[in-house]
């Protein structure tokens, strides 16, 4: 009896021995490692927390990433040319979406469970002839950081509309607080104040998707900047902004901006999110929230000046098999612990409907709600790079200091979008 249930007992050991050896190979046999390009320097050291959450479901996969900060674009498009893109990506959207999409270069995702978990507003960026190329990863925005502190102070509530932000600005002048913290020495921060402007007046009229078929027009020699928004109304407001910051405001650049926000010396300040950090930074008691800049005295017309700031992509160059990995990981990016390593350590905000952010500062959250229902695309990003850094920021600057007219301004941008447009 003794030597049959020992007989037994190795049979079943053989059998357990067996079955795990076959399991290990095939899983050994599964087992692929693809590589990612990436080119956010800020998420080095917390990358790895999310690969790590995505192979602890997916054994199977290794994802081996690679950092290139300054020139993945020009990196991309030669080993796209060799044949040798990573399996996956991480790019910008629009132009750089749109560019690898007519080239074949990314996989369409239009029919990935993923996309269906994007908000609407994040969809544009990574739209080409009405196919997704991309999955949106995070939305920047630019609008109006305002001091919550200083607001109840004097009983005002955020503005919906262009009359109401003149109608705060006035009590805040009459109060001796400076309505926006300034930033005119420098021309980048006007530039995209102007650009926030026209963007956001076209989008209202012909949405998300007619802001790229503008600038396919203007591509094509076909549009005038200028004509398609109310210009004069567009310069106006320029015209009051800048009445409603600092008198210093000429000698005023970025530090100087965010250190009178900082020390309470301004209400508001027309920044994109990048400024609250700095800004929290140097005071921890500031309290904040984040507006669209109401141009419009239609509430319906203020939205966020707001875009999908990277993306993932999925190369058409690689494997049935590498691409299957790819496409596991672009899939399982909504997962619930996913989105709290993207918000919570990751620290960039979630496109992905019903994301839980709770773990994010105010105006991260007033920005993605706000967003959910709507926002307007980054005319910059689909402008010629001369057009966007020369002719808008130096036009916008130089409409600012007096030394420009509105229609020398409209002229210069449209005659650099013709010159610099490389199809």
């Amino acid at each position: 009896m003794k030597k049959l249930s020992f007989v037994l007992i190795i049979a079943l050991l053989s059998g357990f021995i067996f079955t795990n050896c076959k399991k290990e190979e095939e899983a050994s046999a599964d087992a692929i490692e693809i590589n990612m390009s990436y080119y956010k320097q800020e998420i080095t050291e917390s990358l790895p927390l999310l690969l790590d959450a995505f192979s602890a479901e997916y054994p199977q996969v290794t994802i081996v990433t690679e950092i290139h900060p300054n020139d993945g674009g020009a990196t991309n498009a030669a080993a796209a040319a060799a044949g040798t893109l990573p399996d996956l990506m991480q790019q910008p959207g629009w132009s750089a979406i749109i560019e690898n999409a007519k080239n074949g270069y990314v996989l369409d995702l239009s029919s990935q469970p993923i996309m269906g978990k994007v908000i609407d507003a994040a969809l544009p960026a990574v739209t080409y002839q009405g196919k997704q190329y991309a999955v949106p990863m995070d939305f920047a925005g630019i609008g109006i950081i305002y001091n919550i502190n200083i607001f109840e102070e004097y009983g005002l509530e955020p503005p919906t509309t262009y009359l109401e932000l003149q109608e705060v600005a006035a009590i805040l002048q009459d109060n001796g607080v400076t309505p926006f913290a300034g930033l005119l020495k420098e021309n980048w921060s006007i530039g995209h104040f102007l650009s926030m402007l026209h963007g956001s007046m076209l989008g209202a009229k012909v949405g998300g998707e007619g802001v790229a078929e503008f600038a396919a027009s203007m591509n094509a020699g076909e549009a005038d900047w200028g004509a398609v928004v109310d210009s004069e109304k567009m310069f106006r407001i320029i015209d009051w902004y800048v009445a409603n910051m600092d008198e210093q405001a000429f000698e005023m650049n970025w530090n100087e901006q965010q250190a009178a926000f900082a020390q309470e010396e301004a209400a508001m300040m027309v920044q994109g999110l990048w400024s609250y950090g700095p800004a929290i930074g140097t005071n921890p008691n500031l309290k904040c929230g984040f507006i669209p800049f109401p141009w419009s005295n239609n509430a319906d017309e203020n939205k966020f000046f707001a875009d999908v700031d990277s993306t993932f992509t999925a190369s058409a160059q690689s494997s049935p098999a590498e691409q299957k990995a790819a496409l596991s990981f672009l899939n399982w990016l909504s997962n619930p612990e996913a989105v709290r390593i993207w918000t919570e350590d990751v620290k960039l905000t979630s496109v992905f409907k019903g994301a839980d952010l709770s773990a994010m500062d105010k105006p991260f959250q007033d920005l993605m709600a706000s967003s959910a229902t709507g926002a307007y695309p980054w005319e910059f990003q689909l402008a010629p790079t001369p057009t966007w850094e020369q002719a808008t920021k130096n036009g916008a600057h130089s409409y600012a200091l007096g030394a420009a007219t509105a229609e020398e301004v409209v002229a210069s941008i449209n005659s650099s979008w013709v010159e610099n447009y490389q199809p």
